[in-house]
Parts: structure tokens; C-alpha cells; sequence
């Protein structure tokens, strides 16, 4: 890992001669951009990288990386935004509250009304724009990630045993569940098998209630103001349907201290036909399958989402990992800060991002008719010349390195990841800042969780639940509530 560095304080050209005799081949009328970003690996690209010097080329900058290892990140971002000594992009992973200071002591730009003005980063997708914002505002260019990435993972080959079709609506999903539970998919002539897998994990609930049209989070009810999800008539529904499945043993009994650990384990293991996660989770389970039986054929299919009362819905990711933001005490003036935002614009270009998450062409990677090969074959000296280069991309407006050829599940699944992007439910308040969640969320949040729990296996009623949402907001619910509508009415201004 690379120490340190002293940043510059300001992206003044590199013109001393020492510079330029040490930097053979750069172009001493270079700016000089300093990035603080993660590192995967303990030996992450140097000063010397071919890669990073074809980089500089691509983007004519003289590029200074500070590399820190992920483990200690958090650490060493706190230390250095103590510090006041900051370079001129610093990779911010979320948005942990030595950052959030700093941005209302202004002390990083505000980059919203900017964007439009570069061709790549223009085409932010306002979903994520609005999640990776503070209080309404853009503090950061948010490293992209798949927006709709939750969907169904279901047994393809069950469904056929049984002459079914993929599901499209709730009803369909049920009777698909109800199916594999009772009528045998796999022929084995035992009563082994269930409709969905579910553990502690809550995800496949968030995604399956925003099925019957509840809110992600928060909705607006019918005055205009904020409201939990679990205060909606619509996520009552959702529930009385999970209650309904854990009745009749189309999930399994004991998901409520299931280790998301084993979560995939029944699925694997031919017990249960369907899980609702991340859709990526399908190739990785159909390969596992058929590693361990090379005689099944296609046993995994993937979909997004199914209609509801409402029509399609689906829950979505935050739709970004971390993201660069750009200090005033480093990035001084106005034109200086063009200058930041043109290079990161810059990196979007394809050719950018071939050499940052690829490498060289000829070196690292070779094109024959058409198709992508890896060359490094566990090279690590190779590997680390271009490893982690990746780690200040934005991914706006869309990924555009080289990928091996894909199969057609891995094809599908970024079919659906794609589709789900126009049925997604954004959460209004995902990017208000709450003093009061920060305090007692955790409190908050396990009144509701356990709630959900208790009715779903029959503790509590649907009054028990109601007297569960009083209790959540006699302990600093309410103050949550006006607080989260102050803040949003303030961000519509």
C-alpha cells in the first residue's frame, strides 16, 4: 500500500524540471489529479503501471493515486478528513458521518448543477442520483451498480415436470409455490420438497410487499406527507400473503433464525424450487447444480418481479457503491473543478474503462474473432498492473469494458436487471439525513422486524401489529416521522 501523499493545493501543471526529468515521456502542461480510493488488492497498481501510464495518456493527467486497503478505509478516511490535508477526488463508500460534517461545513462541492454540462455524466440515472444525494443534494458522482438487481430465482426444470409456466402474476406465483410443495417436481416419490426458501434475512419480503404496490421505505399517503411502508394498507396485504404461505408450508418453518449463510443451501440441495434474491444468484446456483449433477439440463430460470393489485413492481438496490467527491480545500476555484470533472468524465469513455477493468490489449487481454480472452492466467505481477484501476470508474451512463462470452442465463439476468429499471420503486427519503434514525433506528427497526415476525407465524394478529406500530411510535417514531417530512419538504424547494 502506498503512504500517503502530500496533495497539491491546487491542479497547478506539473513544470518543475525535477517533475519532468523523473516522469520520462509526460507532458509537463499535464494537470495533476490526486484520487484516495479502495484497494482489493495488497498490491495494487504503482507509479509505474503501463496501464496507468496509457491512462494518463487517454485523459492527458498526470494521475497520483493513494491507495488504502478496503479493510482499513473507513479508518484511514475519518483520519485524513480530520487532517484538512485532502487530495482532489476522495472515494467516499457511504455516507458515514465524518463526510456528512464535513459536506455541511461545506467543505466539498456541490457537483448538481454541473453534471449536465459532460456527456457521460449527464446520463445519471435519477433514481440513483436521488439515493446517493444528501438531503437533495450532490455531494459526490456515485460509482454505478445495477438498480434492478432483485428478482426470482425458480426451479426451470421443476416447472416443467409439472407442465407449468413461469409465473407472471401474485396468484400464479402462489400456486407455482403451492405446486412444488405438494405435487412432487422432482419425481422422486417422496414429499421432500417446498415452494421458497426464506431466512432471517428480511430482503425477500422488502422485495415480494412492493408486489401488492406498498412503498419502499417511505410513500407519500393521500395529504402529500410521508409515511412508513408498514402504516400502508397495501403492506398489510403483502403480509396476510406471507402469513399464508408459512400456514401451509410453502416456505420453510424455521426461516426466521435461518443463517443467511445457508440461505442458497435448499436450493442446492433439490428441497426447495425458488428463492427471491439478487439475480445474479441464478448462474452461480445452476452452476453449483450442475458441478454436482452434470446430467440435469437448464434447472435454473430467473425473472424479475410478478403483477400485483397494481400492477409491476419491484424493489430496487441503491443503484450505487460509494462515490468520488471533490474537497474545496484542494480544488480551489470553479475552473479547477472543471477540470476534475472533465478527467472523471473522461474515465467513462470506453477506452477508459477497457484499460481500467481489462488492462492492454496484447498483454493482458487478447480480441480473436470476436471474443475477449483473459492472458494473465494468475499472473499477479500482470494482474496488478491494472487490478483495482477500476475503483475510481463511475459507470455512467453504462459499462462498456470486455466480458468473456456470457451464457444465456447470465444473458437473461442482465435482460431482467435491465427490464427492472422501469418498474423499480424509488424510496423518497433515501437520501434525508435523519438525526433521530441515527439515534434510535436500530430500536426502530427491530419493534417492526419482530412484528413482521410474530404475525407472519402466528404470535400476533393484525391489532397485535397495530399495537406494535403504536409502541414504534411512542419510542421516537413520531419525532421520526415530522422529522423525515421536515427534511423532505425542505429538498422539494
Amino acid at each position: 500500500m502506498l503512504s500517503t501523499m502530500l496533495i497539491a493545493s491546487s491542479l497547478a501543471a506539473c513544470s518543475n524540471s525535477d517533475k519532468a526529468s523523473s516522469d520520462e515521456g509526460k507532458s509537463s502542461s499535464k494537470n495533476q489529479i490526486t484520487i484516495m480510493t479502495t484497494a482489493y488488492s495488497p498490491e495494487p497498481p504503482s507509479d509505474d503501471s503501463p496501464v496507468l501510464k496509457e491512462l494518463e495518456k487517454f485523459t492527458d493527467t498526470d494521475i497520483k493515486m493513494n491507495w488504502v486497503l478496503d479493510s482499513a478505509y473507513q479508518d484511514k478516511l475519518n483520519i485524513t478528513l480530520a487532517s484538512g490535508d485532502l487530495p482532489h477526488i476522495m472515494m467516499i463508500p457511504t455516507k458515514i458521518p465524518s463526510f456528512l460534517s464535513a459536506v455541511r461545513d461545506d467543505a466539498f462541492w456541490e457537483l448538481g448543477p454541473y453534471l449536465k454540462d459532460y456527456p457521460n455524466l449527464s446520463q445519471t440515472n435519477e433514481i440513483t442520483l436521488n439515493n446517493s444525494s444528501i438531503d437533495g443534494k450532490i455531494y459526490g458522482i456515485y460509482r454505478a451498480r445495477p438498480l434492478g438487481r432483485n428478482g426470482v430465482i425458480i426451479r426451470k426444470d421443476w416447472l416443467g415436470n409439472l407442465g407449468l409456466e413461469t409465473p407472471k402474476t401474485i396468484d400464479e406465483f402462489y400456486n407455482v409455490l403451492k405446486a412444488f410443495t405438494e405435487q412432487d417436481p422432482d419425481g422422486d416419490g417422496k414429499d421432500d420438497t417446498y415452494g421458497m426458501v426464506i431466512s432471517k434475512y428480511t430482503g425477500p419480503f422488502d422485495v415480494m410487499q412492493t408486489w401488492f404496490g406498498a412503498p419502499n421505505k417511505w410513500g407519500e399517503d393521500d395529504n402529500g406527507n410521508l409515511q412508513p411502508d408498514f402504516m400502508t394498507k397495501e403492506y398489510m396485504e403483502a403480509l396476510k400473503f406471507f402469513k399464508k404461505l408459512y400456514d401451509e408450508g410453502l416456505i420453510n418453518e424455521d426461516f426466521a433464525v435461518m443463517d443467511p449463510q445457508k440461505w442458497g443451501d435448499p436450493l442446492l440441495n433439490h428441497e426447495a424450487g425458488v428463492i427471491v434474491d439478487v439475480v445474479d444468484r441464478a448462474h452461480r446456483a445452476e452452476e453449483d447444480m450442475l458441478a454436482a449433477d452434470p446430467n440435469l439440463k437448464e434447472p435454473i430460470d430467473v425473472f424479475g418481479a410478478v403483477e400485483g393489485p397494481k400492477g409491476m413492481f419491484n424493489l430496487p438496490t441503491s443503484g450505487y457503491s460509494g462515490m468520488l467527491a471533490i474537497p474545496k480545500s484542494s480544488v480551489k476555484t470553479e475552473e479547477d473543478l472543471k477540470r476534475v470533472l472533465t478527467f472523471i468524465d473522461k474515465m467513462s469513455e470506453k477506452e477508459a474503462q477497457i484499460l481500467a477493468y481489462n488492462g492492454l490489449e496484447g498483454r493482458h487481454y487478447e480480441m480473436k474473432d470476436g471474443k475477449f480472452t483473459v492472458l494473465t492466467n494468475n499472473n499477479e505481477a500482470l494482474i496488478n498492473e491494472y487490478t483495482d484501476l477500476n475503483q475510481f470508474q463511475t459507470g455512467i451512463p453504462e459499462d462498456r469494458f470486455l466480458t468473456e462470452e456470457k451464457t444465456p442465463l447470465i444473458q437473461k439476468e442482465e435482460e431482467v436487471k435491465l427490464a427492472n429499471e422501469e418498474i423499480v420503486v424509488p424510496n423518497p427519503a433515501e437520501a434525508l439525513i435523519s438525526e433521530v434514525y441515527a439515534q434510535k433506528g436500530q430500536q426502530l427497526d427491530n419493534i417492526i422486524n419482530d412484528a413482521r415476525i410474530k404475525f407472519i407465524v402466528g404470535q400476533i394478529d393484525e391489532a397485535g401489529f397495530n399495537e406494535a406500530i403504536e409502541l414504534w411510535k411512542s419510542t421516537g417514531g413520531n419525532d421520526y416521522i415530522e422529522e423525515i417530512n421536515k427534511l423532505y419538504k425542505e429538498s422539494q424547494k
